[in-house]
């Protein structure tokens, strides 16, 4: 797709559709590697690497070139020329073939593949598969959420837009600090619920949270699906300024802090910027 072109969004089911085949197969890559032994290296920026990163990526990199050869394919293991290229697309998959590697070494089931769909810097689709669950969650422009069981039954999302008077507060399982505590201490009586990976933006999409702060770094592809699927839940992700996150837009492919809620009612950008 060269640079300048729109995107037709009547593509959007279609490419749902098969990139969640794709979310899936790449899903039974990484199962096949967590019922063996397997290794674990380290990369440079010393987060962890397996095989079953690298399965996946293979998997989804060639599924989604099948699916849509227009369409460029960026992932966390991508290597280095492709995320120089980058900048020059207005429309690519951004894909974390594994998130939640620490989840995954830990065999406590909370990784997930994330698959989302990206145009002009905005995420249209996103698709987050649980692979130990069987569980895939999906979302489109236009469209609504869907959580589909491992029964195939499918259930649409909708967010909790009325708070619990006590909020349920997201916490990630391997990524929190100082910054988190004082939050929730700003916030007063609340539930924590610690989860690991994407799965968390499933929980908040279903209405069965109402806030997911996060204060350390994450990675685009770590939370364009996740983003993709809030909209379509009636929730949002924003940074500490407000404004969605953008994706593909900087010379980095960190993320700023944010914060995805669905419920206005409460200020909880200013109890997150108040000092």
């Amino acid at each position: 797709m060269m640079p300048g072109m729109s995107f037709d969004l009547q593509r959007l089911p279609v490419l749902l559709a098969g990139a969640s085949d794709v979310a899936r197969a790449a899903g039974r890559e990484i199962m096949r590697v967590y019922a063996q032994d397997f290794a674990v290296a380290e990369k440079d920026d010393r987060s962890p690497l397996t095989e079953a990163d690298l399965a996946s990526q293979r998997v989804i990199t060639a599924g989604l070139r099948a699916l849509a050869p227009d369409i460029p394919v960026l992932g966390e293991e991508s290597p280095a020329e492709e995320i120089a290229q980058r900048r020059d697309w207005p429309t690519l998959w951004l894909i974390d073939p594994l998130d939640g590697t620490r989840e995954f070494i830990k065999r406590n089931g909370e990784f997930a593949v994330n698959i989302a769909l990206v145009h002009r810097h905005e995420p249209l689709l996103g698709i987050i598969f649980a692979p130990v669950r069987n569980e895939l969650y999906t979302g489109h422009r236009g469209a609504p959420a869907l959580r589909v069981g491992a029964d195939g039954r499918s259930q649409t999302l909708r967010a909790a837009h009325r708070a619990s008077a006590r909020p349920r507060v997201l916490a990630s399982r391997s990524h929190r600090g100082a910054s988190i505590d004082a939050l929730l201490a700003r916030i007063g009586p609340h539930e924590l619920i610690a989860a690991g990976s994407s799965l968390k933006f499933g929980v908040l999409a279903a209405g069965e949270a109402d806030l997911y702060p996060r204060f350390s770094p994450t990675s685009e592809w770590d939370t364009a699906a996740g983003q993709a699927i809030l909209d379509a839940a009636g929730a949002r992700l924003v940074g500490l300024d407000g404004r969605p996150l953008r994706y593909n837009a900087r010379d980095t492919l960190i993320n700023p802090s944010f914060l995805c809620w669905a419920d206005d009612s409460r200020d909880w950008l200013a109890l997150a910027n108040a000092t």
